[in-house]
């Protein structure tokens, strides 16, 4: 399970959260609205190394390897 960075619509609040999958709706711990990825941090493998060409979007990658 990941951990990703996140930031709410709502009060700008950045989060990290342990989701299940990538394209899991997560809400904001403080105001509880919506909340939406953020691509700001850097991306690493399962192998812990980073990832020289990850753009951070999950949906349009096959994978971290």
């Amino acid at each position: 399970m990941p951990i990703l960075q996140y930031v709410c619509k709502n009060c700008k609040k950045s989060f990290e959260e342990l989701v299940k999958k990538y394209d899991e709706p997560v809400t904001c711990p403080v105001c509880g609205k919506p909340a939406e990825r953020c691509y700001c941090g850097e991306m690493y493998s399962s192998t812990g190394k980073p990832v020289k060409k990850c753009s951070g979007h999950c949906s349009t990658c096959g994978g971290c390897k």
